[in-house]
């Protein structure tokens, strides 16, 4: 017996335990496969490890996704999270290989994926406030949003809960240096039902713009956490 005797539900059921990276080559070994591959319900939950994995194509996007995570954790984590004005050159030319990932990703995926329910990013340097908002403007149903170590984020990603998030039931944003405060408390005010979580991030030190004086002395540099 072939697998591919198999009806459409084992087939599924087979790939459901394999990673990306097998399914997409299980799916190169014949039609019936690649059929199976390209699938919406395999694809309700995806998860990733670095921002590189987002440019391969051994995964599908589309409205039966439910839970993505994209967490980074590694060394060039810390490199992301220096301000720009700060970085080497050999610094940028590391982040210009990636620093639009996951922007561009989330923007796909707030286009193609509105059933969105469960959305984690851990470690996203250059993730910024306006893909926060579109996502949550877009993915209306999302009700769980967790951020961490995302240096770019301000209040402004708060804001955007209080305005789109209407189904958001969870927030949490660790360590998210440039989160204040004051924007916590305005947010508990705004959303009082919302389970609210933030480890650290009004405690931090945030970004500081760059404090050469007219001699060019002294950039005022921070070492990032």
């Amino acid at each position: 017996m072939l697998l591919t005797d198999l009806n459409r539900e084992c087939l599924l059921h087979i790939f459901s335990f394999l990673d990306k990276e097998n399914r997409k080559s299980m799916s190169e070994t014949c039609g019936a496969l690649r059929e199976v591959f390209h699938d919406p319900a395999l694809w309700s939950l995806l998860c990733f490890s670095s921002p590189l994995e987002l440019k391969k194509d051994n995964f599908v996007l589309s409205p039966a996704l439910r839970s993505l995570a994209i967490c980074w954790h590694s060394s060039r984590v810390k490199v992301c999270n220096i301000e720009d004005w700060a970085k080497s050159s050999f610094q940028r030319d590391i982040c210009s290989r990636h620093h639009t990932l996951v922007n561009g990703f989330l923007a796909e995926v707030s286009c193609r994926c509105p059933n969105l329910l469960s959305l984690t990013l851990a470690g996203c340097g250059h993730l910024t406030d306006d893909f926060i908002s579109q996502i949550l403007g877009r993915c209306s149903k999302l009700n769980t949003l967790k951020l961490e170590n995302c240096a770019r984020l301000t209040d402004k990603s708060l804001e955007a809960v209080a305005i789109h998030g209407g189904n958001l039931r969870t927030l949490n944003v660790d360590f998210c240096r440039n989160i204040t405060q004051e924007g916590l408390d305005r947010i508990g005010r705004t959303c009082p039902s919302l389970r609210l979580r933030a480890d650290h991030s009004a405690a931090m030190i945030p970004d500081q713009p760059d404090t050469s004086d007219s001699l060019g002395k002294g950039r005022k540099m921070r070492v990032p956490w």
